[in-house]
């Protein structure tokens, strides 16, 4: 995508009214829509069109859209957000364990959906950019991954090798939900995908150090049963 281009986002759902919400939203907001009404249709969409963030709906009629999602990752990392009536954790976990980006519970508003798939653009171009070096979170901290440096308000942040792990590990994710199994995968190891203890209490201290109420926090955010996720504005 060039800045010259509007966006291209892929609708893969086989419910027409969620389907004309969609397209009138995002077409309303600059953006280009193509669409598909199933599983295999869409993953045709895919390979034709490259599409810059992919909408799935896991209710499809010829395959779980949980498939779908690992079917695309095995050779694309596009940005998936999962659009569903399933408001289970279990159906939330599964996605994003599999490789989707975020994840939206219907019914929603349309602003909502606007926000995700700009910060999943945003997220795709930090990927991409190999260039980084610094993250700014909100207008008081910053990350500078290369210099493994934490500041707030201009002062060095003092973070333990295992906070500054956990840190980057959302920053490199910043917008998109990490489930408890991803970080402690990540920053812990194999050994430790189930002791979830360990994040909660790395995240509260993360939060003690870094917001401004760590009972109220705006940038270290809970995804209630799900994981965590980092806001980088507000």
């Amino acid at each position: 995508m060039t800045t010259e281009q509007k966006p291209l986002v892929l609708v893969v759902d086989d419910e027409p009214q969620m389907m004309r919400f969609v397209r009138l939203a995002l077409s309303s907001r600059g953006y280009q829509v193509i669409e598909a009404t199933n599983a295999n249709e869409g993953i045709q969409q895919v390979t034709a069109y490259t599409p810059d963030v992919v909408l799935l709906d896991l209710g499809l009629p010829d395959k779980d859209g949980i498939e779908v999602v690992k079917m695309l990752r095995e050779w694309s990392r596009l940005p998936i957000i999962v659009i569903s009536a399933r408001g289970q954790e279990e159906s939330k976990v599964a996605a994003l364990e599999e490789g989707a980006d975020d994840y939206i519970t219907k019914p929603f508003g349309a602003s909502e959906l606007v926000a995700r798939i700009r910060v999943a653009l945003r997220h795709a171009a930090l990927m991409r950019d190999t260039t980084t070096a610094s993250i700014e979170i909100g207008r008081e901290i910053t990350v500078d991954l290369v210099k493994r440096v934490v500041t707030k308000r201009g002062e060095e942040v003092h973070l333990t090798k295992t906070e500054y792990k956990l840190l980057v590990a959302l920053v490199k994710h910043a917008g998109m939900v990490m489930t408890h199994r991803q970080l402690l995968l990540e920053v812990w190891g194999p050994g430790h995908s189930d002791q979830v203890q360990y994040l909660r209490v790395y995240m509260t201290q993360l939060r003690h150090k870094l917001e401004a109420d760590a009972a109220q926090p705006k940038h270290l955010l809970t995804e209630l049963g799900v994981g965590y996720r980092l806001k980088l504005d507000g």
